[in-house]
C-alpha cells in the first residue's frame, strides 16, 4: 500500500530517501544495497550526505518483488531485466507500470488540529472514532495533527452527521462500502489479469502488447468509475422509490 510519503523533487516526479522509498515498496532497507551489489537496481542520486531515490527506482522494486514472489530467483532476475534492457523493453516495462498505477486517486488532503476536528463533529465525536477512523483509512493521526486524505470523504461525512446520523454507524457504513469497493476491484482488475494481459504476464509481452496493455489501462481507468457510479445511481434510485412506496402505505 502506498504510504504518500517522498518530496517533489523539482521536475514534478517524487523522490525519496532510503528508508522511505524502502517503505513504500515494502521492502527492507538492507535489501536495497543488496540489489545495488547484484546490479538489479540503479544506484541513487546523491545530494550531499543524502541518497535519493526515484520513481524508476521504486517501479524496479517493486518489479523485483513481484518477481520474487512469483519464484524467480535474484540471478534470474538479474538476467531478465538485462535482457529487457538490451531490448529497450524496460523502459517501456517501467513506463506501463507508471501508466497502471497513475491518477484512479486524485484527492485533496485535509489537516486539522484535534480541537478543529472536535469542533467540526460536534461533541459527539470521540477519540474511539478517531482511532476507528484512522483504522480505516479515513484519517492520518500524527500527534496534535489529524489528515483526511479525501477532503470529499471528509465533507460527506459531516454532512451525514450534520443530518443527525451517529458517527459510529457512518464507520460501519464506510467499511462495508470499503469491502464492497475492494470485491469491485477485485472483479475488475481480474478481467484484466485474464483477458488484457493474459497468463503470461508483463515480462513475456512484445513491445506492441505492451502498448495495447497501456491503451486499454488508460479506456479503463474512466470506464471503471462510471460503471460503478451509474449501477450505484440505478440501484439508490430504485431503492428510495420503494421505501418511498412503503411510508406511504404505513401513513394510509
Amino acid at each position: 500500500m502506498s504510504t504518500g510519503a517522498g518530496t517533489d523533487g523539482g521536475d514534478g516526479r517524487r523522490r525519496w530517501r532510503r528508508e522511505e522509498v524502502a517503505l513504500e515498496a515494502g521492502v527492507k532497507v538492507r535489501n536495497l544495497r543488496y540489489y545495488q551489489e547484484r546490479g538489479l537496481l540503479p544506484p541513487p542520486r546523491r545530494e550531499g550526505r543524502i541518497a535519493w531515490y526515484s520513481e524508476d527506482h521504486l517501479t524496479r522494486l517493486r518489479l523485483i518483488s513481484d518477481l520474487l514472489g512469483r519464484g524467480y530467483t535474484v540471478n534470474g532476475i538479474g538476467e531478465l531485466l538485462a535482457a529487457w534492457e538490451q531490448g529497450g523493453g524496460i523502459s517501456q516495462l517501467l513506463g506501463l507500470e507508471r501508466e497502471m498505477t497513475r491518477d484512479w486517486v486524485r484527492e485533496e488532503p485535509v489537516t486539522m488540529t484535534r480541537a478543529e476536528l472536535r469542533e467540526l463533529f460536534g461533541p459527539g465525536a470521540t477519540a474511539a472514532h478517531t482511532r476507528r477512523a484512522a483504522e480505516l483509512g479515513y484519517v492520518r493521526v500524527d500527534g496534535d495533527l489529524v489528515t483526511y486524505p479525501s477532503r470529499r470523504l471528509l465533507e460527506a461525512t459531516v454532512a451525514l452527521v450534520r443530518q443527525g446520523m451517529p458517527l459510529a454507524e457512518i464507520l460501519d457504513a464506510g467499511e462495508f462500502v470499503q469491502e464492497q469497493a475492494a470485491a469491485l476491484a477485485d472483479r475488475f482488475v481480474g478481467l484484466f489479469r485474464r483477458h488484457v494481459i493474459g497468463p503470461e504476464g508483463l515480462g513475456r509481452l512484445s513491445a506492441t502488447q505492451l502498448d495495447h496493455v497501456r491503451e486499454a489501462v488508460a479506456a479503463l481507468r474512466p470506464v471503471a468509475g462510471e460503471v460503478v457510479a451509474t449501477e450505484f445511481a440505478r440501484a439508490m434510485g430504485r431503492r428510495v422509490e420503494a421505501e418511498v412506496a412503503e411510508l406511504l402505505r404505513t401513513e394510509q
